[in-house]
């Protein structure tokens, strides 16, 4: 019985990523808006698992959460899911040329993902003649960028009980 309870619990813990990733995207808590600030979780959450464990979120299953977030925001279909894809694949570029774990490269090197994946929102939010509010989207920015390491620390604890 102990040894069915371990292999429930590891496949649970395999599939965590996943289930967090699509529990924000239908609960539409991928931006958490604060008083003065929001965080965007959707893009630190596929930023850090592309990069340092990739075998639990899959592209396609990035593209099906962006494409859910999409329809809970009420966004032109496939904005959010192109910048799930955009920062993933920056992430999985990031992973082939790191050759130390560190909090310090992961930060810096998810500036230009963040500005890359921001660029191409905002190009398609202005194409697509939706409104965009520029001061919000900066805001947003920083303050995701802020918040990287805090939930950096808080998915190194739960890829740490994932390895062992």
């Amino acid at each position: 019985m102990p040894y069915i309870y371990k292999k429930i619990k590891y496949k649970f813990l395999d599939f965590l990523p996943l289930i967090i990733l699509f529990f924000i995207s239908f609960n539409g808590f991928s931006i958490i808006n604060l008083k003065f600030f929001s965080i965007n979780l959707g893009y630190i959450l596929v930023y850090f698992w592309i990069l340092r464990y990739p075998e639990r979120l899959g592209y396609g299953y990035i593209f099906l959460s962006g494409l859910v977030n999409d329809v809970v925001f009420g966004l032109p279909l496939g904005i959010n899911a192109l910048s799930f894809l955009i920062i993933a694949s920056i992430a999985a570029y990031v992973r082939v040329l790191t050759v130390r774990i560190t909090l310090i490269n992961d930060w810096i090197s998810f500036i230009p993902a963040l500005l890359i994946a921001n660029f191409f929102y905002f190009i398609a939010l202005y194409f697509s003649d939706y409104p965009l509010d520029y001061i919000l989207l900066f805001k947003d920015s920083v303050s995701t960028f802020i918040f990287y390491p805090i939930l950096w620390i808080f998915f190194s604890m739960i890829l740490k009980l994932i390895k062992t």
